[in-house]
């Protein structure tokens, strides 16, 4: 019996995390993949609030001060006046964050490489267009990396 498909792209997006971690781990960025996607969700947004943080996380108030708090410490963010709210506080990405990222795009280009090796890069690009259409297909839901509860 063949292995799902479901529990194949698990397997192959956990393995591609684990790889981007342990090897910036390596390089002296200990970061966890929900600093990732905070950062991530940062950049896209331009900053935000820890309380839209816990929102678009999936997770308490508590939990998203506190991967704040852990990437300000690392220096990976910065908290700032909000423009609007003076009751705010502004979550915004740092020079060395966005470094993070260019970094984080490099390892996950050499790990593509990787697979292309193995594989074949036209098989590989064969298996982004295949995902491509069924991500496209999806909607806007299917961009959410983490259910909405």
């Amino acid at each position: 019996m063949s292995t799902p498909l479901s529990l194949l792209l698990a397997m192959a997006f956990r393995l591609l995390i684990d790889r981007l971690h342990e090897r910036l781990a390596a390089e002296g960025e200990p970061v966890r993949p929900v600093h990732g996607f905070t950062i991530s969700h940062l950049m896209n947004t331009g900053g935000a609030t820890a309380v839209e943080l816990a929102a678009y996380l999936g997770i308490t108030k508590q939990g998203a001060a506190h991967i704040v708090g852990e990437l300000e410490q690392s220096g990976h963010v910065e908290r700032i006046d909000h423009p609007t709210d003076r009751r705010s506080r502004l979550v915004v990405v740092t020079e060395k964050g966005r470094s993070l990222v260019t970094r984080a795009a490099q390892i996950w280009a050499e790990e593509e490489a990787n697979w292309a090796n193995l594989v074949g890069a036209d098989r590989l690009e064969d298996v982004r267009d295949a995902l491509q259409t069924f991500v496209t297909a999806g909607g806007d839901e299917a961009f959410r990396l983490r259910p909405v509860w």
